[in-house]
């Protein structure tokens, strides 16, 4: 590779990069789109569930924060008192759903100024694979608004999106 010529002391210009290669523009986002908090448990290291739904709720048209991946508690916490959002996303792949998202919901909803604020989970939420209704009971006794277990497909995202666009404030 030569360098670029430099002409009285400074670099020619960068090539043009073809128009196959620029990036693309994001997609609009509407204005009465809602502001989703998207994180996963403390003890989860996952990251392509939280950009999968990021892009997907963006591409709904809403404003996405995404806190990535073994998020502890408190950091949940002090995000959503920070921003404020509509609604917080909660997803997990290692199979500790049931377990640290029951302590996750837990504190949050004994912060007072979060104890309303929707809350979804979703993934793989035991290490003994799906187990239906009884977990999903639990999440929900626990305060979670809705609880997606792994395996719910494309319905799941429907439902979460009929969710973000209704019953969210």
């Amino acid at each position: 590779m030569t360098a670029a010529p430099v002409a009285a002391g400074r670099p020619a210009a960068p090539p043009q990069l073809p128009e196959a290669v620029l990036p693309l523009s994001a997609p609009p986002v509407a204005i009465d789109g809602l502001s989703v908090l998207v994180t996963t448990v403390a003890s989860d290291s996952h990251t392509w569930n939280l950009v999968f739904l990021q892009l997907a709720l963006e591409e709904l048209g809403h404003r996405v924060r995404n806190l990535g991946p073994c998020v502890p508690v408190g950091e949940v916490i002090a995000e959503a008192l920070r921003v404020r959002p509509d609604l917080v996303v909660v997803s997990t792949v290692n199979g500790h759903g049931l377990r640290d998202g029951s302590l996750l919901i837990e504190r949050l909803r004994a912060c007072p100024e979060l104890a309303g604020l929707p809350v979804v989970i979703g993934g793989k939420l035991g290490i003994a694979g799906p187990s239906g209704r009884q977990t999903q009971a639990r999440l929900r006794a626990a305060g979670y608004d809705a609880v997606f277990e792994d395996g719910a497909g494309a319905g799941a995202l429907s439902s979460l999106a009929q969710l973000v666009r209704g019953s969210v404030r």
